[in-house]
């Protein structure tokens, strides 16, 4: 397919490696000596195969094994300079996401099956903050399956996204996306990375889903001098205890801390007309131990249900 289209091409696929049998308690081949990865395989458009990944952070995969060593994995291109690569659950982990992002690794390309769970983990708003706060362009491409809530897929850059999410009872399809992005790699050998005007103007004219109403880190204000608000309350999200302060002025900067942990927000709400939302700003640094142990520190900006802060999710 790459070759007759002349065309790159990534493919989510399990892939068979064999292992060294071992009778040591610590190794990790199992007793069928082979191991079994989730794998993403980049192929260049003569059909060479240039990038072979296997995800090491497995989620609920019992048909899968997990790879010894984390891989940071990349592939070059003539049209675009560098890609690398990862798999669903690894965008939450600093090996491979934060790892290949400080390689300089500016692109990268993530298959998915991402089921959406509010608040904090639909597809298109994480994948979409991921692009942002990294500075980076994300080429998601998630399965359509509504009965496990599964979809949102995206272009998403700095600058602009494209993206597809169909509504629960949609037709379970799939939607080619096609967008014209900006080269993001500093070392492409090519023509010339964008200038700065460029990017600015990719900002407004690049993409019809185009959102550009987000600061950049270079505009915020001096956070220290945010002093930790006061009106507090806990409730929890995803089963994890936040500290949240309420967003009740029009504009504003709050500072929020949960322990020694927390979280600075510079802010503007935009006049809905008779509309009186509520939203809250929370923080959390500690152990989730729902689906699994992970430690995380989370800031969290999120929308209440209603006008009481008891509906900012459970308020024990």
């Amino acid at each position: 397919m790459a070759c007759r289209n002349n065309i790159y091409i990534v493919a989510n696929m399990p892939d068979r490696q064999p292992c060294p049998l071992s009778t040591e308690p610590t190794s990790s081949c199992p007793s069928d000596g082979r191991w079994q990865f989730n794998t993403n395989i980049a192929f260049r458009s003569d059909g060479l195969l240039v990038a072979r990944y296997h995800k090491y952070n497995l989620f609920h995969e019992e048909s899968f094994d997990t790879p010894p060593q984390p891989e940071i994995i990349t592939f070059d291109t003539p049209f675009a300079g560098k890609f690398g690569l990862l798999i669903c659950f690894d965008v939450l982990f600093y090996k491979p996401t934060i790892a290949l992002v400080e390689k300089d690794v500016r692109q990268l390309i993530f298959p998915t099956a991402w089921f959406n769970t509010l608040p904090l983990l639909d597809s298109v708003q994480y994948h979409q903050s991921l692009s942002r706060s990294t500075n980076i362009t994300l080429l998601a491409a998630n399965l359509p399956h509504d009965n496990k809530n599964m979809a949102g897929s995206g272009i998403y850059t700095p600058f602009s996204s494209i993206y597809h999410h169909s509504k629960r009872g949609d037709p379970e399809e799939g939607k080619l996306l096609v967008a014209r992005v900006l080269v993001l790699d500093p070392e492409w050998s090519g023509q010339r990375v964008a200038t700065e005007e460029e990017k600015l103007e990719s900002e407004s004219t690049s993409s019809p889903v185009t959102d550009s109403g987000f600061c950049h880190s270079e505009s915020y204000s001096d956070a220290s001098s945010v002093p930790s608000s006061s009106a507090t309350f806990t409730s929890f999200m995803i089963g994890d205890p936040f500290t949240f302060v309420l967003l009740n002025e029009k504009e504003g900067r709050v500072k929020v801390c949960n322990g020694s942990f927390c979280c600075h927000l510079q802010y503007k709400r935009i006049s809905q007309g008779d509309s009186e939302e509520l939203y809250a700003f929370g923080a959390f640094a500690g152990l989730h131990t729902l689906d699994g142990d992970l430690s995380l520190q989370v800031c969290a900006l999120v929308r209440c249900a209603g006008s009481d802060p008891s509906s900012c999710f459970h308020v024990p």
